[in-house]
């Protein structure tokens, strides 16, 4: 009776363990997957994968992980919560994915990221990605597995670079905060000038909390003054070399010396970290784009109107050259002030009146307000007319052809 009893018992566990069978434990289980299950296990996913699901599991077997370069597999178990995971989820779909429901060229959607891995069924068999299914459909209590004989090593991008370095966690909140994810994530190339957290700390004080309060505005200027729309490796520098930026086509100068290669003056420690959509440069320093009159006004939330004018009117190029410029800047308050239909007009015309009036704001130096006197006149670049300053108890006035400027 005692041997029955415990042969019922064994019987039922045996049962409550086939019952159970999660992915991990077909993993587990199988003689060909030791090193995927330890991977799984460092990166901590067992929990994950022990789960509710459907998960359907796409599992390399020893052999596709020994076919990875030397020592891959083993820097990869040295940082289990960054590339190591994000690799592992691009083996795993959120569903319950059987071969039967495999279209050719259909795209599945991993857990890393979101990003896809593709389906191809021809006379070879069924692959994924570059991957062949050796064996299909184990199911399990919580969804699939697939043997496959290579890994599926996600597309590295240049954000990816970012994202997994320890030493660049600012780069990728500002770049998060600005909304640059998917940009640096697309098919490039882009080359990426990375400023260390050391380079934005060494930033005036509360310089990144500011620009993170506008990261529309001059974070994505600063940003993008960091990216080069090619693929720029160190091999193909020359010294005195200017590479033009995404920043509206602001360029940052290659100075190479016995010191080393220098972008603007922040140096490059790590060279050509290659990725899918381009490469990184990692740089000592926050390469702060130049900063025009041009981008004051762009930056402004009350010069809106002046923006549009100034565009309209051709003149962008002009006031972001050398300078000096001085910009008596009305506020859009100030256009509005302007009888009815007068902005549109000037609009439909913007070589003519709108650009004589545009000049008429601009002078060629550099005129700061501890140099103004009472009755000076400036002469502007509105064919040499100008305007006359008056100071009096009630501040400094800049008059114009019918626009008021004053500076309290």
């Amino acid at each position: 009776m005692k041997l029955k009893f415990l042969l019922l018992v064994l019987l039922i566990s045996t049962l409550r363990m086939v019952q159970a069978q999660t992915v991990v434990d077909v993993i587990v289980n199988s003689p060909n997957h030791n090193t995927l299950e330890a991977a799984v296990g460092a990166a901590g996913l067992v929990n994950t994968l022990n789960g509710a699901g459907p998960f359907t599991v796409f599992a390399p077997t020893d052999a596709a992980f020994a076919a990875l370069p030397s020592g891959t597999v083993e820097t990869l178990l040295q940082d289990p919560q960054g590339l190591l995971t994000n690799i592992l989820l691009n083996h795993v779909a959120g569903a319950n994915v059987l071969s039967s429901g495999l279209t050719n060229g259909q795209s599945i959607v991993t857990l890393n990221s979101g990003k896809t891995v593709k389906v191809t069924i021809n006379n070879d068999g069924v692959f994924i990605d570059d991957a062949k299914v050796t064996v299909a459909d184990i199911q399990t209590d919580n969804g699939v597995v697939h043997v496959i004989d290579i890994v599926l090593l996600p597309p590295n991008t240049v954000v990816d670079v970012i994202i997994g370095s320890a030493d660049h966690n600012t780069l990728e909140a500002a770049v998060g905060a600005a909304g640059l994810v998917n940009t640096l994530n697309g098919a490039g190339p882009f080359t990426v000038f990375a400023p260390t957290d050391a380079a934005f700390a060494a930033l005036p004080s509360g310089t990144v909390e500011t620009l993170l309060q506008d990261p529309q505005g001059l974070l994505t200027n600063i940003l993008l003054n960091h990216v080069a729309g090619a693929n720029v490796l160190s091999s193909g520098l020359t010294n005195g070399q200017s590479i033009v930026t995404l920043n509206s086509g602001k360029t940052v100068k290659v100075t190479i010396n016995n010191d080393g290669v220098f972008i603007d003056d922040a140096k490059v420690t790590v060279a050509d970290i290659q990725t899918d959509n381009g490469v990184v440069h990692v740089i000592d320093i926050v390469l702060l784009p130049p900063n025009t009159v041009v981008d004051v006004i762009i930056g402004s939330a009350d010069h809106n109107t002046l923006e549009a004018a100034v565009g309209a009117a051709g003149l962008v190029n002009t006031l972001n050259g050398a300078g000096p410029f001085t910009v008596f800047a009305p506020t859009d308050a100030a256009f509005a002030a302007l009888p009815a239909g007068t902005v549109e007009t000037l609009l439909q015309d913007p070589q003519g009146l709108l650009t004589n009036i545009l000049l008429n704001h601009v002078a060629g130096a550099n005129v700061l307000s501890s140099g103004l006197s009472n009755g000076q006149s400036i002469v502007t670049l509105n064919s040499g007319k100008t305007v006359k300053v008056t100071i009096n108890n009630d501040g400094v006035f800049i008059p114009d052809l019918s626009l008021l400027v004053r500076w309290k």
